[in-house]
């Protein structure tokens, strides 16, 4: 099936990145501008960088445009480019920043003397040789036997304890099941959503309406990792009498911010341009199974005393993804077991929705993050099934996994409706 592309209005306002050059040849930097002082952009024209339905989600929640809808000025960006031997990755009008790869010292020397550059600051690069092992290794999913039983409006065969713990059939009877709704789905990949057949109703009725892949700068997030084909099953699938998810009816966008074999912040700064074109599109919740609390550069580790709604870069874009009217869903992280034991950010924005992880009996997991937040603010928000939820395998078979990676999502489709 080909995936519509956002409109191309849009683009002035998203980041793409080239695919990743050696680790030994270049490295990676964030260079943050002082203003958007001389951009070509303006707030009579919102329609130049901003979709329709984007400008109506914020006129329905009365929600002002600012300086950070503005995209970064074209002229800095062409300086910085102009400096020597410097690749533009990317650029994100919130941070009003531009990413960049060079090894070029007099490039940056030119760079940090620029009088609308504010600062330039360290991103790791990927370490190719060297992957790190699967992040998502305690949510691999287990098959499962499923019949066809109940006699519900809808028959939600295996999905049925996920979705009633929460009465999320009653909302289904009364006809939300996210109809005219616009979700984003941020993970590592989506392996074989194009064929698996738990989605073949919403191909039917073009329900993707777009995907992008931030890593490797292309639309292609039919591979590259199955967790968010796991994830994103749980709120999408549609078969009744063997797997039916918790917004069955909703439009879908899937995005590819994560990099399964590494983890560096820069990944927070792809979650960042995947909220960025997830506000851009119009999207009204975002469902976000990915946390971060230490670095394959221990340098960059988070630590708890920074989980306090304010402190990294993925929880304030996070807290200014929901500013612009969007509802951001995210996973409370499975450290309740380790040393770590709290939440992950971005969990700890002050309006993100955070979900913990029960059993279908309401029973809270032992791996399920704790709060509170650093300054004492109660968090996970909610919690939802996360331990043996019943979702897809990439194989289209019904599978369960546990981990607030499928509590999330399962919420967020409940939330849609």
């Amino acid at each position: 099936m080909k995936v519509r592309v956002l409109l191309p209005v849009l683009l002035v306002s998203l980041t793409f990145f080239l695919q990743v050059m050696p680790a030994s040849a270049q490295s990676r930097k964030v260079v943050y501008f002082t203003n958007k002082t001389g951009t070509p952009f303006t707030f009579n024209n919102p329609t130049a960088y901003l979709s329709q339905r984007a400008i109506d989600r914020r006129n329905r929640h009365s929600i002002a445009l600012d300086s950070s809808d503005l995209p970064v000025n074209p002229a800095y960006i062409q300086s910085v480019r102009n400096a020597g031997a410097v690749t533009i990755l990317g650029r994100s009008k919130w941070l009003n920043a531009v990413l960049i790869q060079t090894n070029d010292a007099g490039a940056l020397a030119t760079i940090n003397a620029l009088p609308f550059v504010k600062q330039v600051e360290d991103l790791a690069f990927r370490i190719v040789a060297a992957p790190r092992p699967d992040k998502f290794r305690y949510e691999q999913p287990v098959p499962v036997p499923w019949g066809r039983t109940g006699s519900d409006t809808i028959n939600y065969g295996a999905a049925t304890g996920q979705i009633k713990l929460h009465q999320g059939d009653f909302l289904h009877r009364l006809g939300a099941r996210g109809k005219g709704q616009l979700m984003a789905f941020f993970d590592a990949g989506f392996t074989g959503y194009l064929t698996n057949r738990f989605f073949d109703s919403a191909r039917a009725r073009n329900q993707f309406v777009a995907s992008w892949d931030f890593y490797q700068n292309n639309i292609n997030v039919n591979e590259d990792h199955p967790h968010g084909l796991n994830c994103f099953s749980i709120a999408a699938a549609n078969i009744p009498g063997t797997l039916v998810g918790s917004s069955p009816d909703a439009n879908y966008i899937l995005l590819r911010t994560e990099d399964a074999a590494s983890e560096y912040v820069i990944e927070e700064y792809y979650w960042t341009l995947g909220a960025e074109y997830s506000d851009s599109a119009g999207v009204d919740v975002i469902s976000s199974s990915l946390g971060y609390t230490t670095f394959d550069l221990p340098t960059q580790d988070h630590n708890y005393t920074q989980m306090n709604g304010n402190s990294t870069v993925i929880t304030r874009m996070a807290d200014h993804a929901a500013k612009k009217g969007m509802l951001v869903v995210t996973s409370a992280g499975n450290e309740g077991n380790s040393s770590w034991r709290y939440i992950s950010a971005p969990a700890d924005g002050d309006s993100v929705l955070s979900v913990g992880a029960v059993n279908s009996s309401g029973t809270i997991a032992g791996f399920s993050g704790w709060g509170p937040t650093a300054d004492r603010r109660i968090k996970p928000d909610v919690v939802s099934v996360g331990v043996g939820t019943l979702l897809s395998s990439t194989s289209g078979t019904v599978a369960s996994g546990s981990g607030t990676s499928f509590s999330a999502p399962n919420m967020a489709g409940l939330a849609t409706c």
